[in-house]
């Protein structure tokens, strides 16, 4: 490789963080709907002043690139709010830049709308503010998304932003969710075969998959010792993405059309199955029930699995780890999850704006009309290279320096939105963990499991979407 696949000094603070309730060191407080740090403001002349507040989680440091001087996390959007506020014809605008702690995100969010005071943008992954275009607390953002951005965006990403019939969050950037192998463990299990470049997102049949498995089961033990084939977890909802995913490997879809879950099938039972089947044959990580994504993630550096889950995120603090001396240093590739129809299964984490409803139409317009601008502008559309760009425009621009980025390009005509957008999400998370610590622990079949999955997370939707304000 010609560089490292991301500036190992950019943390883009997503999955992980997320799916625990992230954190930052920029904390938050109950007046953050105060206008902060200015943005920029126009010298306005004849222009009607209006002011506006952005809030932020912190993503990554800079305008577009970390080692700037004074980086910091407010610093991209103090810029585009500059620029913006120069240009913008409508008003005298200024915007006001707040960082907020991620875990204090839902309490000053909820505090300032009860309060009727919300930020008027906000910056987020989509997988934590899904909920609030369900309270009906978000403004469409269908009319400001062009023919362009259609065509440069992949459908994938625009399904995750799409709630309803319209768009609430317009994409900016993304966190990939893969799985991670240890191709030193395949070298020495014989599988020299089912490795794929260093730049290579792999896909393996599932036939070639489990002959995986079988392969690493049975390598050196003087080499690996207490090593398993495979990462399996389900102690609590932390990387629940990825056990959704397994669960979709056999071609069942589960959520319908009208977003109830139809996982209890043919294909859904047969996933479960395969589940219990791989964990009974000792493929995986024992005591899978009682086991973490953390712990699954700590093994996995500690090269005791062979495969693993990875996101962009977790990958790039992987190989900085090993750089670093903090972990054991081997050959990390990426794969894609298999399905038993041959086309891979990839999954992600959108990133991008979205625009509270205040009640202030001349407000809402602004704030909108940023929105557009940052998310669009072909300057600022490069900063989403400190994360990975959902844009093909600046995957193109930049693979040479990040080569991966073409890899994730590609991936996204395979792409599902694990989350539905379906009403309740965060409390449907809560649903499947114990189903599958019955399975794997034998109190269930697979059929009884998906079964009453299916049944308890029919009851969390159908609740959630009687106060939806989308129909």
């Amino acid at each position: 490789m010609k560089k490292q696949v991301f500036t190992t000094g950019i943390i883009f603070v997503l999955i992980l963080a997320i799916l625990a309730g992230c954190s930052g060191n920029n904390g938050g407080n109950k007046n953050a709907g105060t206008p902060g740090n200015t943005g920029g403001s126009a010298s306005g002349g004849s222009k009607e002043k209006v002011e506006i507040a952005v809030w932020l989680t912190p993503q990554w440091k800079g305008v577009l690139d970390a080692t700037e001087e004074n980086a910091d996390y407010d610093s991209f959007f103090k810029h585009a709010a500059d620029k913006f506020a120069k240009q913008y014809d409508k008003y005298d605008v200024k915007v006001n830049v707040q960082v907020v702690a991620g875990d204090q995100r839902d309490e000053l969010l909820n505090v300032n709308l009860s309060g009727g005071t919300p930020p008027d943008v906000f910056f987020e992954s989509v997988f934590a503010m899904g909920d609030y275009a369900h309270r009906g607390a978000l403004l469409p953002l269908t009319d400001i998304v062009d023919d362009e951005a259609r065509a440069d965006i992949a459908q994938g990403y625009w399904d995750n932003v799409t709630f309803g019939d319209d768009v609430y969050f317009y994409p900016f950037a993304h966190n990939p969710g893969t799985l991670a192998y240890n191709a030193d463990m395949f070298k020495a299990a014989g599988l020299e075969n089912m490795i794929g470049g260093e730049t290579e997102i792999k896909t393996w049949t599932l036939d070639q998959y489990e002959q995986i498995l079988e392969g690493l089961k049975n390598m050196p033990k003087d080499q690996f010792s207490n090593a398993y084939p495979m990462a399996l977890y389900g102690l609590n909802n932390q990387g629940d993405t990825w056990n959704l995913a397994y669960l979709r490997m056999f071609g069942n879809s589960f959520f319908d059309e009208n977003g109830s879950i139809v996982l209890d099938d043919e294909k859904g039972v047969k996933a479960a199955e395969w589940l219990k089947k791989i964990y009974d044959a000792g493929y995986t990580n024992p005591g899978a029930e009682s086991v973490s994504s953390n712990d699954a993630n700590a093994m996995f550096q500690n090269q005791q699995l062979g495969i693993s889950f990875t996101n962009a995120v977790l990958f790039n603090n992987a190989k900085a780890d090993m750089a670093a001396g903090k972990a054991p240093k081997f050959d990390i590739r990426l794969a894609n999850i298999p399905s038993e129809g041959g086309d891979p299964l990839t999954f992600t984490y959108v990133v991008g704006a979205s625009a509270f409803k205040t009640g202030d139409a001349k407000r809402e317009e602004a704030a909108k009309d940023f929105i557009r601008y940052f998310s669009t502008d072909t300057d600022f559309v490069k900063s989403s290279k400190n994360s990975v760009p959902v844009r093909s425009s600046v995957a193109e621009q930049y693979k040479s320096e990040y080569p991966f980025f073409a890899a994730y390009d590609a991936n996204a005509a395979y792409m599902f939105a694990f989350t539905g957008n379906v009403p309740g999400y965060s409390e449907l998370r809560q649903v499947l963990f114990p189903e599958l610590q019955a399975l794997y622990i034998g109190e269930k079949t697979p059929a009884q499991a998906v079964k009453d999955y299916q049944a308890k997370g029919n009851e969390v939707i159908a609740k959630a979407r009687e106060n939806s304000s989308l129909k």
